[in-house]
């Protein structure tokens, strides 16, 4: 009658379970590493280096696919509270950055509902519907198109400017609205991080 080595198949258990302790560890840090805003802060290409000229005209045209109303939406530049940019279009707030500049926060403010029978009415009425990993792009005034995409969402109150400054390391764009309907005494950020240019030929 063969004699079985209990203590040998006992240690050779328990190496197989920390073998698989291991690995699960070691997969679970690798998903932790390659989230999704990791793998596109890593992703982002150099604006200043993949667009071929910087345009002299600073404006700016919006499209998110997702939103029912903003599709090639002129962007006017102009401070914050101005509201006569606001009733005509979306609004670039003056002072934050533009696409082609590194670690630019592209900051773009559109009303939630607006005024009946202005290009504004409830232009980013549906901002809230924006998912990570949706498109938002913009083109500039050399035809140039920037995608990205977007990586969160959140509401601050009227006063917190801090979101409209640059974020280390990142080029995004960030789309602002009031909510919610119909008080809008809060702001809704919808920010997306580029992932691609594309210079005219």
């Amino acid at each position: 009658m063969e004699r079985i080595d209990t203590r040998r198949k006992y240690a050779f258990g328990k190496t197989m379970l920390l073998a698989l302790a291991l690995a699960v560890a070691a997969v679970v840090a690798i998903l932790f590493h390659a989230s999704p805003e990791r793998l596109t802060a890593e992703a982002s290409p150099p604006p200043a280096e993949a667009v071929k000229a910087i345009p002299e005209d600073k404006g700016l045209w919006l499209t998110v696919p997702k939103m029912a109303r903003v599709k090639d939406l002129p962007v006017l530049t102009g401070p914050a509270d101005d509201e006569a940019a606001l009733a005509e279009s979306a609004l670039h707030v003056a002072g934050t950055g533009l696409p082609w500049q590194e670690e630019a926060n592209v900051y773009i403010a559109g009303h939630r509902i607006g005024f009946e029978g202005e290009r504004s009415h409830l232009v980013f009425y549906d901002l809230g519907v924006l998912e990570n990993g949706d498109e938002v792009i913009l083109t500039d005034a050399n035809g140039a198109r920037y995608t990205y995409r977007v990586f969160r969402s959140f509401v601050v109150g009227p006063s917190d400017y801090h979101v409209t400054e640059p974020v280390p390391g990142r080029n995004i764009v960030s789309l602002q609205t009031c909510t919610p309907v119909p008080t809008f005494e809060q702001r809704m950020v919808v920010q997306a991080e580029l992932t691609d240019v594309v210079s005219p030929a």
